[in-house]
């Protein structure tokens, strides 16, 4: 390829990383076996290739510069990515790494850590000196990935808001500074594991001392001794740096003349100020981003990262501000999150429409065609559990008989219960459903009487909130078939369309209605009510429609023959011993037509099922009161701290896990969490909508269905102690394989002993009066009826209140508060950063 080093050529085919050394002018292919070792005078290029579920390969472009490397080599690694980027079809995203300052994302690809080695890259004639007998320091930070830096074997070295390794001939010790938190104590546990193996060979003995702590302490003793005895560590120093750059909200807005940097004057940012014949940069504080248009040519994207370059270099900020560099069409989450609206990228790849139309062409001409590769199969449930099914009315619910349990309207909610055993254990999923039409009042009553009754049943529980239309596929598991119709049962709703005179849509034994019919592989069907009109067939369905006393069944051109057989099925629960007329789509009878008001457009396209999501796993957290959600890459069953409240993201669904030391008093704090997620647009999509499943997972409950996102331990399950007890317990192999109790609510003396400064109960009365309102709004004061005949659903059986509101979200009071007081209503006082600790990523030292 013209313009393009030859160690690019071919590289990007295979999930991993590459990696090259600048040498010179020349590029250095490192092999895997030095992968993670980069010394301090080199400039490096790292290539990370990641295929998602889709089939398409996802690739990252770092280049890594060390603090000892010439300039050079920096503006040769700068030209080179942009080569690289260009041998990938212009597609990747582009970040420049500084040594100390790396992003969380290349950190991840080198676990537990990297730690830099002074020099420059040996020749291969050249062995590097033994370091085994020396003493060596160094700092670690971070929560997910460790940030590992050597520093001087000095006191003055030390401080508290880090955990310190220092390294000796025969034991390694491991100092936590008080105002660090435990999952960065448990993270350098990660790197002690990794010095003690690839260091001492696996023979050294490891000890642990905690900053204040001398008394009856050996360790501490041996500890201090190696710095010639104890002497107090100053207070921390505020990094008024970072704070400056964490405290500015303005945004910076330029377009690259040539080397020029051209301001673009707004107060709000928009996605139609970006053209594709320019380059821009963005300065958002700690990240400076650079966008290339599509159509700017190589020589003016080269150009342009040295003008990014000398920007950051101008502002002095090469080591505190993060680069980041774009290709437009690959724009990450995090740059798009700075701009007011950005458009959802409905337009699928030129090849993958390509594609769909030429699926859809043979489908039509009945060729079986699978039009999106099967996803490898993945545990959802058991099949084989019971099911019970509650209708929520009038402050109280209603057990459905077996007969009506599968028959859900729109305008109701319902709590689905069910019981499953899956290797030897109890597990319950509860289900709070609201139907397009339903009240919202009932909305907010449903899912506070299903975390109710979660918490009154023995075993294992998980509780989901859906919406109609947005089900997941496990809901219609549970089920195996499900008719939903327009209307309701409740006497909210049946007031509610009294009070309007507005029966139309509603169904009637002996009216006209229309179903379409959908399966899934699992042997379950379902039939949903749709509106009365042509404009609801879609070619790629079946349809059922109603008459009066007789039926029609609709096969759509596109439909196959597995969704034909389930005509039949479905006929026999909706209409049993009637018999219905088979129509095929462009050979309809005229009353057909006449039955839905006259023939219309309607969808004929293929409808091809979704590309399977790669999940995304993220941390959560409060900023001077703003919710904030830190992306966990690489993410493993290991970042499931216990002290963290984690939010997994696969797109249709969210599963917010609570840990048991988080300090979640409730399911429905979890809930309302979630709620945050959706709303500060985090989510992949950029959805701000709450309708959508959530199910929350505490820790200890964890179902398959879950588990199967993570290469699962469940030995780990079953430890007792906090993050760092926990790993400090499997690196010196006492492990205590005791099961703990699997409650959120936890008393104060049942949490893990912090360090000082971190609070793990509401101690003001404010925070008290926070915690006892959630409690109560879970358990409320709704009442469980006994189960009830079919007859006592009529609407005429019970009063209903009037029904003040009819919302697409659920609403909570606490949203009528300022951010700042939701945050300290949903989390303990541990988990809300104070300005100092804005800036150093760390609570503030009393």
């Amino acid at each position: 390829m013209k313009g393009v080093d030859d160690a690019f050529l071919g590289v990007g085919d295979k999930p991993g990383l590459d990696i090259w050394c600048i040498m010179g002018s020349n590029l250095v292919a490192i092999e895997k076996s030095m992968h993670g070792k980069f010394y301090t005078g080199n400039t490096y290029i790292i290539l990370s290739t990641v295929e998602l579920k889709s089939g398409i390969r996802q690739h990252n472009v770092h280049y890594w510069v060390g603090e000892e490397a010439k300039e050079e080599d920096c503006l040769v690694a700068s030209d080179k990515a942009v080569e690289l980027d260009a041998a990938l079809g212009s597609n990747t995203v582009q970040y420049r790494e500084t040594q100390g300052e790396e992003s969380d994302k290349f950190l991840s690809y080198f676990k537990p850590c990297i730690i830099p080695i002074q020099g420059s890259l040996p020749s291969p004639m050249r062995i590097s000196g033994d370091k085994s007998n020396q003493t060596t320091m160094f700092r670690c930070e971070g929560e997910h990935v460790a940030r590992v830096t050597e520093v001087p074997f000095s006191r003055s070295s030390l401080d508290h808001k880090a955990v310190f390794i220092v390294d000796t001939q025969s034991k390694i010790f491991l100092f936590s500074g008080c105002n660090s938190s435990l999952q960065t104590r448990a993270k350098a546990l990660d790197v002690v594991k990794h010095l003690k193996e690839n260091r001492h060979c696996g023979r050294c003995e490891i000890a642990t001392i905690e900053d204040g702590k001398l008394v009856g302490d050996s360790d501490a003793g041996d500890f201090w001794n190696l710095f010639g005895g104890y002497a107090p560590i100053p207070r921390d120093v505020q990094d008024t740096v970072m704070t400056e750059l964490m405290t500015t909200s303005s945004k910076k807005l330029f377009w690259i003349n040539k080397r020029n940097l051209v301001p673009v004057e707004t107060h709000l940012l928009e996605r139609e100020m970006l053209t594709s014949d320019r380059n821009y940069i963005l300065d958002c504080g700690t990240e400076v981003f650079l966008w290339m248009g599509m159509t700017t040519l190589v020589s003016e994207r080269r150009t342009a990262i040295t003008a990014l370059e000398d920007y950051v270099r101008c502002e002095g900020r090469q080591s505190s501000a993060r680069s980041v560099i774009l290709t437009e069409g690959h724009e990450t989450v995090e740059f798009k999150m700075h701009f007011q609206h950005w458009p959802k990228n409905a337009v699928p790849k030129l090849y993958e429409a390509g594609r769909e139309k030429v699926a859809a062409i043979f489908k039509h001409q009945g060729y079986d065609v699978t039009e999106i590769p099967e996803d490898k199969p993945r545990h959802i449930i058991s099949c084989n559990g019971s099911l019970k099914v509650w209708l929520v009315d009038s402050g109280s619910v209603t057990l459905l008989c077996t007969e009506e349990q599968e028959q859900l309207y729109n305008g109701d909610c319902y709590i689905i219960h069910y019981s499953y055993i899956e290797d030897g254990k109890d597990y319950h999923l509860f289900f709070a459903w609201s139907g397009q039409n339903s009240v919202n009042e009932y909305r907010v009553a449903a899912a506070a009487l299903m975390l109710s009754m979660a918490d009154s049943v023995k075993g294992h529980a998980v509780v989901a909130q859906v919406f109609e239309g947005k089900e997941p596929e496990m809901f219609f598991l549970v089920f195996k078939s499900l008719i939903v119709f327009k209307g309701g049962r409740s006497m909210a709703y049946t007031n509610f369309v009294f009070q309007r005179s507005d029966i139309n849509g509603w169904y009637q034994k002996d009216g006209v209605a229309l179903f379409r019919v959908q399966g899934l592989k699992h042997d379950c069907i379902r039939a949903i009510q749709v509106d009365l009109a042509a404009s609801s067939l879609n070619s790629s369905h079946c349809y059922i429609l109603q008459a009066g006393g007789s039926f029609l069944t609709w096969l759509g051109s596109l439909s196959s023959p597995s969704d034909h057989s389930l005509l039949d099925r479905m006929m026999d629960k909706l209409c049993p011993l009637k018999q219905s007329l088979l129509v095929r789509e462009g050979s309809e009878p005229d009353r057909f037509w006449e039955a839905l008001g006259g023939r219309s457009e309607y969808s004929k396209e293929k409808h091809v099922k979704d590309w399977p999501a790669d999940p995304h796993l993220y941390t959560c957290h409060f900023e001077q009161g703003l919710f904030k959600a830190k992306e966990v890459f690489s993410f493993s069953q290991d970042d499931l701290a216990t002290e963290e409240i984690l939010i997994l993201d696969c797109v249709q669904e969210l599963y917010i896990w609570v840990g048991l030391h988080s300090g979640v008093l409730s399911k429905e704090q979890a809930l309302d969490i979630g709620k945050m997620f959706l709303q500060a647009g985090i989510h992949q999509d950029g959805r701000r909508s709450n309708e959508m499943t959530m199910y929350i997972v505490t820790e200890g409950d964890e179902p398959k269905f879950f588990t199967s996102f993570f290469n699962w331990d469940y030995s780990k399950q079953a430890m007792l102690g906090n993050s760092f007890e926990r790993k400090l317990a499997i690196l010196k192999g006492s492990q205590k394989l005791e099961t703990p109790k699997k409650s959120i609510r936890k008393s104060s003396s049942s949490l893990p002993r912090r360090p000082p400064g971190i609070s793990s109960e509401p101690t003001t009365p404010e925070q008290r009066a926070a915690a006892r309102s959630f409690s109560s709004a879970s358990t409320g004061n709704w009442k469980l009826a006994r189960e009830r005949s079919p007859a006592a659903l009529s609407p005429a059986s019970t009063p209903s209140p009037s029904p003040r509101s009819r919302s697409s979200s659920t609403s909570s009071p606490s949203w009528n508060s300022t951010p700042s007081t939701v945050a300290r209503r949903l989390f303990p006082p541990s988990l809300h950063a104070s300005p100092e600790a804005v800036a150093t990523g760390t609570p503030r030292r009393r």
